[in-house]
């Protein structure tokens, strides 16, 4: 009995193994060119790696005939100005006795004019309100540089405090 479960097993294991992973990576194995990539010698090699020896990265972003001593922090801090902080506007704010400044989102931009401070909120390309302001040292504990938010200030006004690089500014405004 045992001879016949001998010759059993091993009739299977010879005539009865399908191939069940039939066009798979290993139907390759072995064949330098498998991935469409062709030998390399090693004198190519030598002469790819001294061309890459002599040249240096250059950056794009310099421009040319300038000097160039800013650090990546200081221009990634540029960049980060360019973007208007957004100031979102729940209820309807009173400039004077004939404009209103509706509930919505503004993008904030505070400008210099004249010794002057200025926040402009703008909706799309619009500007929707020039707002007087006034400049302070105070960066009112917030986290980052870029900055604009609306907080109460007392039952009918508000205080819309803003920062950037260049100066901190707030100004109030009446509610309706």
């Amino acid at each position: 009995m045992k001879k016949l479960s001998l010759f059993l097993f091993t009739f299977f294991m010879l005539f009865c193994n399908t191939v069940y992973a039939e066009g798979d990576l290993w139907d390759n194995y072995g064949d330098t060119n498998v991935y469409g990539q062709k030998p390399v010698s090693d004198e190519d090699f030598q002469k790819a790696l001294e061309s890459k020896k002599g040249k240096k990265k250059k950056d794009k972003n310099i421009p040319k005939g300038e000097s160039f001593f800013q650090s990546n922090e200081t221009n990634a801090i540029i960049n980060v100005s360019k973007e208007l902080p957004v100031l979102l506007v729940p209820l309807t704010l009173k400039i004077n006795e004939n404009s209103e400044i509706p509930i919505g989102h503004y993008q904030v931009e505070g400008v210099k004019e004249n010794g002057q401070v200025y926040l402009k909120l703008y909706q799309a390309h619009y500007v929707i309100a020039k707002l007087p302001a006034t400049e302070t040292n105070d960066d009112f504990n917030e986290p980052t540089i870029n900055f604009v938010k609306l907080l109460p200030h007392g039952d009918y006004h508000v205080q819309i405090i803003y920062g950037c690089p260049d100066f901190n500014a707030y100004t109030v405004i009446d509610t309706k």
